[in-house]
């Protein structure tokens, strides 16, 4: 089982290599003829001009869980389920989710999925809960129902070895083998710990002092969740880059062609019609005179000047080249991905479509990504709904662990607006009649903040009663018609 899931996560592997190297800007040159990249790619081969990286951050910046809530049930009642909420989430902040998550959307994104894993501290037994790459994680699914987890492998490297952790849901057994993969001593630690294709097989048993092997799993279900990106019916998830990466090459191309024009076109170029080129004297080593060679054309067509040998000589130029016609295209290619990928033209900064448009239309332009957004949240809540329910598991909590399938995950709301805007929204909604808890739901405040916020408000509210029913006993006592 080891050896099989291991197959198909070392498979993926060089696709999320790819698909991160193009979001950190580590685009290779391509599309270019053998004999225009013999010339010239070693002189761009480090430039990119980075469309991937705003397509995939526009998305994960506006993705944000704000919480659990939930909902009664079987030996869960309201108090209960307010009280399991709170839980949860301090769970989530104690493992430092807020910033491990941001990640995780960022590489669900890039490289189609991520993934959670949730187990118990050997010595606190408190919830430990990590966001995995994609690269060390895959989890097998039952083929007949792929809702059913039937195990998970997690592997990972240090300086000598690699190892690997098969979870079952009765067993977790444990294995490593010697690192098969170089690794250089001066790059930086994470460097070193990425994992790339491997060879396979090789595994030995791993003991750990005072554990048994296998070791038990208490939790009976497979601790491992995918985070998956939007992934069709029976298909893999999908990449939020895949399509971009192909117009992303064209558009480095362009440039770098933009770049040669520019070096070689810029000015205008002069040409010698009629005439043969220059000689050079070959003199020995007295000085003499003993032949002549010609000029290097290399040289010449460097300094913009030609040769065409005739029998008329005169001089001629040509004026610079226009370098407009590459900007343009490179502007509808951008235009092109902004399309494509939902993603508004004003974070592209593309010309294409934004012409004297106003705040009501920049708005619209957000209505796709929006979408896409919560699109993406329909797939992420049942994933964040099991890392709960394994959380509760963990705590020896079965009921809230079962109430947690029910449970509504909160997600900020994905439109970008303006406090004076939020502000408005919300006090006509409150207005309309809506629950204050419910508005502080909207207005994006997480569960433990909203618990101090409403005693906050009721001890207001109570300070004020008193003041009330203070100021109307004075009023009686003086007379005053309250």
């Amino acid at each position: 089982m080891v050896n099989r899931i291991y197959a198909r996560l070392n498979n993926r592997r060089d696709e999320i290599i790819r698909f991160e190297d193009y979001y950190l800007g580590k685009q290779p040159l391509t599309f270019a003829t053998k004999e225009w990249q013999a010339q010239n790619a070693a002189r761009y081969d480090t430039f990119a001009d980075n469309w991937t990286a705003p397509v995939v951050n526009a998305e994960s910046e506006r993705i944000q869980y704000t919480g659990l809530n939930m909902r009664q049930g079987s030996g869960v009642d309201a108090e209960m389920a307010k009280a399991a909420s709170d839980m949860l989430h301090e769970c989530w902040l104690r493992n430092e989710l807020d910033m491990q998550s941001s990640q995780g959307w960022v590489t669900t994104l890039t490289a189609r999925r991520s993934f959670v894993i949730v187990w118990a501290d050997r010595v606190t037994q408190e919830p430990i809960v990590t966001w995995e790459h994609p690269s060390q994680v895959e989890i097998e699914y039952d083929f007949a129902n792929p809702m059913r987890r039937v195990a998970a492998l997690k592997t990972w490297l240090d300086e000598e070895w690699e190892y690997a952790t098969l979870y079952t849901p009765e067993w977790v057994w444990k294995f490593q083998r010697g690192r098969t993969t170089v690794k250089d001593q001066m790059e930086s630690q994470a460097e070193q710990a990425r994992s790339e294709r491997a060879t396979d097989g090789g595994w030995i048993m791993r003991e750990i002092a005072e554990e048994s092997w296998p070791l038990a799993n208490p939790l009976g279900v497979v601790p491992v969740v995918e985070v998956a990106n939007r992934p069709p019916l029976k298909g893999d998830p999908i990449s939020e880059i895949a399509g971009v990466v192909s117009m992303q090459d064209a558009i480095n191309l362009l440039w770098a062609y933009l770049f040669l024009a520019a070096d070689y076109a810029s000015m205008p170029a002069r040409v010698v019609l009629g005439a043969a080129p220059p000689m050079i004297s070959i003199l020995d080593g007295d000085g003499n005179l003993v032949g002549e060679k010609p000029v290097d054309m290399k040289e010449l067509s460097e300094r913009r000047l030609f040769y065409v040998d005739g029998d008329d000589p005169k001089i001629d130029s040509w004026e610079a080249a226009r370098l407009d016609v590459f900007t343009d295209t490179i502007d509808v290619a951008v235009a092109h991905i902004s399309s494509q990928t939902r993603t508004p033209p004003t974070y592209l900064v593309s010309k294409t479509g934004m012409s004297n448009v106003n705040s009501e239309g920049l708005k619209a332009s957000e209505i796709g990504l929006n979408k896409k957004v919560t699109d993406f949240e329909v797939f992420a809540s049942p994933a964040l709904r099991e890392v709960n329910r394994l959380i509760a598991l963990v705590l020896d909590q079965p009921a809230i662990a079962e109430q947690v399938r029910l449970a509504k995950v909160s997600w900020m709301n994905p439109e970008i607006r303006s406090e004076a805007q939020l502000a408005d929204s919300l006090l006509k909604k409150q207005q309309m009649g809506y629950p204050f808890e419910y508005l502080l739901e909207l207005d994006g405040v997480g569960p433990l903040e909203r618990a101090r916020i409403l005693e906050l408000k009721q001890k207001q509210e109570e300070a004020l009663f008193g003041f009330s029913v203070q100021q109307a006993v004075q009023d009686g006592m003086s007379g005053v018609d309250a």
